[in-house]
């Protein structure tokens, strides 16, 4: 029975999630029990697709990405992947009528990530939408469950959290993907004189987009509203660590937040849903 080789499949997704993301696992866990294998099987698709341009050297990544897309789309097509990510995003994408448009933007945005691209503002925006903001619309397909009137309500509020995320970990990665991708996300920076008023200027924008998604998080239904506020109070701690440090530290050191802060958020965090301070 297929049933079973889906179960199989989910399970693959989850261990991902909990292989790669220890943050996103506990944000996943504080979902409803039905909402939790559907983002498992999201964040499984697309971290396998962020993995192949990000860390198989040595192999066509081209190739392999193209391999990785055709498949995806035969999948949505005929209901069935031999590959257990594919086939369990490739189910989730069927029984919440993800748009296909979504799918097609988050692998340009990996796309680009294959080629060392110059990002002009236009082209900074474009990555964003791809990397981040339409896999924030796929987990609220699950959320909203068919709802169009609240998934456009919400819509707005779902692309300012995934791009607030976003540029979070390029702040956070600047070093490593500067060092070792030889990338630049930010428009029109000079990454070897990063100064504290770059800096600065990219921070207020997160700051802004963290106090607009904030609003959209309080609208969710209570089946997801504490598991995205959890990932929220974390991502949103992880930056007031980053604010501290100084321009020129940055590209010395990764900023992390302890596994047992982690858990210390969690328990704010629950506190306050439970409270109805949200």
């Amino acid at each position: 029975m297929k049933s079973l080789f889906d179960t199989v499949s989910v399970s693959c997704s989850k261990l991902t999630t909990r292989t790669y993301s220890t943050s996103f696992s506990l944000g996943i866990f504080f979902l409803n029990n039905t909402l939790r294998n559907p983002i498992y099987a999201i964040y499984g698709f697309v971290r396998f697709a962020d993995e192949i341009v990000d860390s198989f050297e040595g192999y066509d990544k081209k190739k392999l990405l193209e391999k990785f897309k055709d498949e995806t789309f035969e999948s949505i097509q005929s209901g069935i992947s031999l590959n257990p990510i594919i086939n369990a995003f490739q189910n989730v994408v069927r029984e919440f009528n993800i748009d296909l448009d979504l799918i097609e933007t988050f692998l340009k945005s990996m796309e680009m990530d294959l080629e060392k691209v110059e990002y002009t503002p236009d082209a900074y925006d474009e990555y964003i939408l791809g990397s981040a903001e339409v896999v924030g619309l796929m987990c609220l397909k699950v959320f909203t469950n068919g709802e169009q009137k609240l998934y456009d309500e919400l819509k707005p509020f779902a692309m300012k959290l995934g791009s607030a995320f976003q540029k979070i970990n390029f702040l956070r990665d600047l070093k490593a993907d500067y060092q070792d991708l030889g990338r630049t996300y930010f428009p029109n920076l000079d990454i070897d004189n990063f100064s504290a008023e770059a800096k600065k200027e990219i921070e207020q924008e997160i700051e802004q987009e963290f106090a607009d998604a904030l609003v959209g998080i309080k609208k969710l239904p209570s089946s997801s509203k504490a598991g995205v506020h959890l990932a929220y109070v974390y991502y949103y701690s992880l930056f007031k660590k980053i604010r501290k440090v100084p321009a020129s530290s940055i590209l010395t050191k990764r900023v992390r937040i302890s596994n047992s802060a982690k858990f210390g958020l969690m328990t704010k965090s629950m506190l306050q849903y439970k409270m109805n301070l949200l």
